[in-house]
């Protein structure tokens, strides 16, 4: 039963992190379509989104297998 939990929360913890990264593609790309000239400053800001969303997946991950030992 505590790894079914453990399972369940490692789900939960990476879920945010990719729905942020989908919600960030999809916009960037909907404002790259508005306004191509704009692409140095949307593509700076949704690699830092990217940076992190992926920080807290990867610090979520660690906590989980630190919690399994």
């Amino acid at each position: 039963m505590k790894y079914v939990m453990l399972i369940f929360i490692m789900f939960i913890s990476v879920l945010g992190p990719s729905v942020v990264i989908a919600l960030v593609g999809y916009e960037a790309v909907k404002g790259l379509s508005r306004n191509p000239s704009a692409a140095p400053k949307i593509l700076t800001t949704m690699i830092l989104a990217f940076l992190f969303a992926e920080a807290i997946a990867v610090i979520s991950l660690l906590t989980m297998f630190s919690m399994l030992k």
